[in-house]
């Protein structure tokens, strides 16, 4: 059987360059130019893509026009300046980016986007001076700035100009960032060299198209200069994903509603939290902390597998709350989760340990003991929400930070230290809340905070009592009786000062009645979050400094 091939003047037809199969053009502009076979995600040009992520007729192009010229009057095979004109007259663009103003789920923006049609979407003078335009736009009108990006890197006919580009849009991209507005880059097939290098990877928050390549060098060259097999998926935004570069890879139709609720859950809010209905469920006098279970018998309930995890809580609590991944070095830490929410209208950015229910998670997530690259996700999250002047919000379940040879050698302790170091410096309302086990350096890593409180049947230790009884003992026995010497539950960590406040739980523990627990958990942070609102940013370190600073008992001579 013979099948003829789509020919150019057979308009009606395309074939997919992933798997080849022939796609009616209506249909495939239907599906948002995704293969209904494959579902490889063709190339946009800048007016579809356009048309995939803002609202509808909201995109309103700037007013100046921006094109590159030819300062090196340079010529290949041919000029410049006459590839210059055949792009211009093939796209009807001034070069290889748009921009302007538009709005996406309704929230004002700031948006530039590629097109690869343009000389390979290389970034010359033009595409470098309208992204700073772009940057100092978003700043002027405090708008979030949303980038999509295409492109196969730096413009070789402009040669060093062309480089320079790559300074003068980081700094750009910095200083937006050191203002506190947004920055949202999604990046698309392809996205390579001196534009990944530069401005495409600095913002705030870096999303992905499914199955997009991107990298610095391109893979034939890699392939090329090593002599290597590359791995499988390698450059892809999954592979990419996977070791910790992304915050989050989505299908084409996906993009507007992750960027609509990304707005929406950044977005600061205008007034304080409001106070929960009736009084403040938090408990501040050890005295009426009274119950029958020995310390030992609570770190068994505050073990027990069936307690709301993190996740509960944060579902529970918040209206929306965008996941977000990746520490932007080696990998995403499954154990500790983290992104942006609203509580009660209130943005925050919240963090936890994530254990889990079952097996299957609770090996996934490493029994909520995280690796260096969960700390310093975490960090990068918090730093996040303090440019956005996001409170922060932690939710601490864990028997410490994870052994191991590979966690040593990524760093464990320097990213516990300077998690520590990095959470005195904000400049936001900090609350903590030990959920489940606090156990050592691991759990304090996401604790220092304004605010400490945590669960009636959780504990909090510098070390697990089994743990203890191995290093004093030699076995783990005397687990029961090292429990009641640390001194690991609420009413004694309450009177020690190490906690500001206890939450009251359901009898038997929230796996009784998660619902009420969570409830209970949510107003406590809200009424800890209205106490804290009326406190600038030197005030709130101020009160956290001298908050740890009076911890200890000491004698002097």
């Amino acid at each position: 059987m013979t099948i003829s091939l789509p020919t150019s003047q057979d308009v009606a037809w395309e074939l997919c360059p992933a798997c080849s199969a022939i796609v009616y053009r209506p249909r495939l502009a239907r599906d948002g130019h995704v293969c209904p076979e494959c579902g490889h995600h063709h190339r946009l040009s800048a007016a579809d893509r356009l048309a995939t992520v803002v609202d509808d007729g909201s995109f309103v192009p700037a007013g100046s026009r921006v094109r590159s010229g030819d300062p090196l009057a340079f010529t290949d095979s041919r000029p410049y300046t006459e590839r210059l004109e055949q792009a211009r007259r093939r796209t009807g663009l001034d070069d290889a980016l748009v921009h302007g103003t538009a709005a996406i789920g309704g929230r004002r923006v700031v948006v530039a986007v590629m097109d690869f049609a343009f000389l390979g979407g290389s970034m010359g003078s033009a595409v470098g001076e309208t992204i700073t335009r772009a940057c100092e736009r978003a700043l002027r009108e405090r708008s979030p700035l949303i980038l999509v990006i295409c492109s196969g890197g730096a413009r070789m006919q402009e040669g060093a100009l062309s480089l320079m580009q790559m300074a003068k849009t980081a700094q750009a991209m910095r200083r937006l960032q050191r203002e506190g507005v947004l920055s949202v880059c999604v990046l698309t097939d392809p996205t390579f060299g001196g534009v990944t290098a530069s401005f495409a990877t600095l913002g705030d928050v870096l999303v992905a198209e499914r199955g997009a390549l991107i990298g610095f060098a391109g893979p034939r060259v890699i392939a090329a200069a090593t002599r290597e097999e590359l791995p499988p998926g390698f450059q892809s935004a999954e592979y990419l994903a996977g070791r910790g570069m992304l915050d989050r890879v989505e299908p084409r139709d996906g993009l507007r509603p992750l960027l609509a609720r990304l707005l929406s859950v950044t977005a600061p809010a205008t007034s304080a939290p409001l106070a929960g209905d009736g009084p403040s469920p938090v408990v501040r006098d050890p005295a009426e902390l009274t119950g029958v279970l020995t310390p030992y018998e609570t770190l068994r309930v505050a073990r027990d597998t069936r307690r709301p995890t993190a996740l509960d809580y944060i579902w529970h609590m918040c209206s929306d709350f965008v996941e977000l991944h990746g520490d932007r070095l080696h990998g995403d830490d499954p154990a500790i989760v983290g992104g942006p929410g609203v509580i009660d209208g209130t943005p925050v950015m919240i963090i936890g340990h994530q254990k889990g229910h079952d097996t299957e998670e609770l090996v996934r997530r490493n029994f909520g003991l995280s690796h260096p690259e969960g700390y310093r996700k975490a960090l990068r999250l918090m730093r996040l929400a303090d440019r956005l002047g996001l409170p922060v919000v932690t939710l601490v379940d864990t028997q410490g930070a994870a052994p191991g040879v590979g966690a040593e050698e990524r760093g464990q302790s320097w990213a516990i230290s300077e998690c520590l170091a990095g959470m005195s410096e904000l400049s936001v309302p900090v609350v903590s809340t030990v959920i489940g086990e606090g156990g050592s350096g691991g759990a304090l890593a996401l604790a220092l905070a304004n605010r400490v409180l945590m669960l009636r049947h959780a504990v909090y230790s510098v070390i697990s009592p089994e743990s203890c009884s191995t290093i004093l003992f030699g076995d783990p026995a005397q687990g029961p009786r090292m429990a009641e010497a640390l001194r690991v539950t609420a009413p004694e960590l309450l009177r020690l000062g190490v906690v500001d406040g206890v939450v009251p739980e359901p009898p038997g523990g929230a796996q009784e009645d998660p619902e009420r627990a969570m409830g209970a958990l949510k107003a406590a942070v809200l009424d800890a979050l209205r106490e804290l609102s009326g406190l600038d940013g030197d005030e709130l370190r101020k009160q956290r400094y001298e908050r740890f600073r009076g911890l200890g008992v000491f004698e002097d001579e």
